[in-house]
């Protein structure tokens, strides 16, 4: 059971394993773009390339979907960045349900998990295969390996890898079932944080923040949604960046440099250095090619 392109790898490590595939679950089709075309989910695309069963209910809570999967007789369900399940569903496999969770649990449990340790300024983030319960991400872990999370890393960076890494412990722990050798550790709930969902609006660059603090939240929004800023009533979306801690006499938000290949941005406490940035309706592109179309003078200012 995923949607998104972070459940690919589990889908295509299960593929290469022996373990027997009866059917995935995934999101709805969706229609996108200015033409309204039909977009499959990246796992629905795998999955019809592999000719497996493909269910996509509306609604889990469905008498009709819950006696679909009955039918399959599952051992297990491998749930990865899915929905949140009923109980009547927990309940149908042999095994119950497990899931793919992009955090060291129970650190960040929650919606956005790899967010939220980039925007904190974490060191090191993980994967964690858990039992899944009716109470969300609060299940016996299973499983865990960690990452180091590198100062340049952005949200996309640590995704990819967590992405890649839980494909490659799943089998794993689906082995242990086999064999009968899963090592439950439950989680300690005093230890549990917080994930919530991630909003647009919280891209909004305070100026006035630490410079460190600046550079976590463009690297943890990075590249959706986006930290941005306003300069001449134009947003510009700031997606990768570094910082020094030099101060200059000037209000935060202030250009304090300006070069060819360079971009100071004075803070609260030090100067943030762009390296990626998006005008509004344009793509990304790297700090030197916006430069040669910024207009943007030393003494000018950024503001929200």
């Amino acid at each position: 059971m995923g949607t998104p392109d972070f459940a690919v790898p589990a889908l295509n490590s299960l593929l290469a394993s022996h373990h027997e595939i009866l059917a995935v679950v995934t999101g709805e089709d969706k229609r996108r773009g200015r033409g309204q075309q039909l977009h499959l989910t990246p796992v629905k695309e795998l999955a019809i390339e592999h000719h497996l069963p493909v269910l996509q209910p509306a609604s889990l809570k469905s008498e009709e979907f819950k006696r679909q999967l009955q039918e399959f007789s599952p051992d297990i369900f491998v749930v990865v960045a899915f929905r949140i399940l009923p109980q009547s569903l927990i309940d149908i496999p042999r095994y119950g349900c497990i899931n793919i969770h992009s955090s060291l649990l129970p650190k960040y449990r929650g919606a956005a998990p790899i967010n939220w340790a980039v925007l904190n300024g974490d060191g090191e983030t993980g994967i964690s295969i858990f039992q899944i319960e009716a109470q969300v991400d609060t299940g016996d872990v299973l499983f865990q390996e960690k990452i180091a999370i590198d100062e340049t890393d952005t949200f996309q960076e640590v995704h990819d890898r967590l992405s890649a890494l839980g494909g490659q412990c799943i089998v794993k722990v689906l082995d242990d079932f086999e064999k009968g050798q899963i090592h439950r550790i439950p989680q300690d709930d005093s230890m549990a944080t917080r994930a919530p969902k991630i909003y647009p609006e919280m891209g909004a660059i305070n100026w006035s923040k630490r410079a460190a603090e600046i550079k976590n939240q463009i690297h943890g929004l990075s590249p959706f949604p986006g930290a941005f800023s306003f300069f001449n009533g134009k947003r510009v979306k700031f997606l990768r960046a570094t910082y020094a801690m030099e101060n200059h006499d000037a209000e935060p938000g202030t250009i304090i440099m300006r070069g060819k290949n360079a971009l100071g941005i004075q803070t609260g406490d030090g100067v943030l250095y762009p390296l990626e940035l998006q005008n509004e309706g344009k793509l990304a592109m790297a700090l030197v090619n916006f430069l040669n179309g910024f207009q943007g003078k030393v003494g000018e200012r950024f503001k929200l």
